[in-house]
């Protein structure tokens, strides 16, 4: 028995943000239902490197999933919508707010179907507000929320992280949101309700201190490259090999230790240093104290060094060596799969990891319209 086993998911969402969402309701068996336009199928499929014409992002986008071919600008495919949505106990869509509804198939229609449907929206700015009508990617919400404006080296252009991170973070939040609404429902007898997830606001949710710190003293936060403003010491430092090594000796305890490894114990001892206010002050001086003794060392001797002393260390990943780690391995976070077509792939394991009832990977990512016909007499004709 998994955690959401008996769930039915209804995914209209295409690309990422809604179908990270699906599929991670579907790694802890929930049965979603992956809606795809006859013929050409989710954009995705066709994203980043393609393997005998299919993304392989795509098979770890829509494991555990069913296809089934539907054109909802036609009132066939809007009936068959509703005729799932009638028996579903969530649907996913990430359409620009007021699509749906164009179709027939909007929060208010849905919910006099089926009152106990919880219907997830993620969007890039909101059902409501001025930008409603906008389009918006994760890009755009990155940017909005914050974020890419503290990306990147001091002076220099703000760049993206190097994923759709605005995406993801839309559909974790949104998962959150289903939960919530589906143990209301369960333990006080409620009714469905529709959650609104703006791309932007994901994002601007995790920005820490940002907002608080702009209204109490004025401060625009600004980019700092490696180092994590208000925080030392924490950065990359250079090693005598020409690689990198991140240090994170912020704690009063661990900070000590790391001056006494490196030889400063007149640093690790400084009464003024003793908390991180009085470190931040002094930060130029302490990373200085720091790459000068990293820079006697290879990346190799420096984690070396720090693990006997217990100081947080570590290399920066490239998806090379997240292979070859055996942390990776042990936590099956690297799993051997067999694509629909009977090709192995390594893809990603699977996360949060539950004691009782552990996500899984029960069924490789569908073909286009692959399970269109199980849904019953007359379904095919639907397309």
């Amino acid at each position: 028995m998994q955690a959401l086993q008996g769930l039915k998911v209804i995914e209209l969402g295409q690309l990422i943000a809604g179908p990270f969402a699906g599929k991670t309701l579907a790694e802890f068996g929930a049965d979603v239902i992956k809606i795809e336009p006859p013929g050409v199928g989710d954009p995705l499929r066709k994203w980043r490197l393609l393997r005998d014409g299919t993304s392989v992002w795509w098979e770890v986008q829509s494991r555990n999933k069913r296809s089934v071919c539907l054109d909802l600008r036609t009132p066939e495919g809007q009936q068959a919508v509703r005729e799932l949505a009638a028996e579903a106990d969530v649907l996913i869509e990430n359409f620009k707010p007021g699509t749906l509804e164009g179709w027939g198939l909007g929060w208010e229609r849905l919910h006099a179907l089926n009152p106990k449907l919880i219907m997830l929206r993620i969007s890039g700015y909101g059902q409501t507000g001025p930008y409603r009508d906008k389009p918006g990617f994760g890009v755009l919400g990155e940017a909005m929320g914050g974020l890419r404006y503290l990306t990147g080296e001091p002076g220099r252009v703000p760049v993206r992280v190097g994923v759709s991170l605005g995406d993801s973070l839309a559909a974790l939040h949104g998962v959150i949101g289903v939960l919530c609404a589906l143990h209301h429902r369960t333990a006080h007898g409620g009714e469905g309700q529709f959650i609104d997830v703006a791309l932007y606001e994901a994002v601007f949710n995790v920005m820490e201190s940002l907002l608080p710190e702009y209204d109490a003293f004025g401060v625009v936060r600004e980019r700092a490259g490696s180092a994590l403003p208000g925080i030392a010491p924490t950065n990359a430092y250079l090693c005598s090999d020409g690689r990198y090594v991140l240090i994170a000796g912020n704690g009063d305890s661990i900070f000590r230790r790391l001056m006494h490894a490196i030889g400063r114990d007149d640093l690790g001892n400084d009464e003024a240093l003793k908390h991180n206010d009085g470190r931040v002050q002094r930060c130029a001086e302490i990373d200085a104290s720091i790459e000068q003794w990293t820079r006697e060392h290879s990346h190799d001797q420096v984690l070396r060094m720090l693990d006997a002393v217990g100081v947080p260390a570590g290399r920066i990943y490239s998806v090379s060596d997240i292979v070859g780690d055996p942390q990776y391995r042990a936590r099956e976070m690297l799993l051997a799969a067999t694509t629909a077509d009977g090709t192995r792939l390594t893809v990603p394991g699977i996360v949060p990891k539950l004691s009782a009832t552990p996500g899984r990977i029960v069924q490789p990512a569908p073909r286009l319209g692959e399970h269109t016909g199980d849904l019953g007499d007359g379904w095919p004709e639907r397309r």
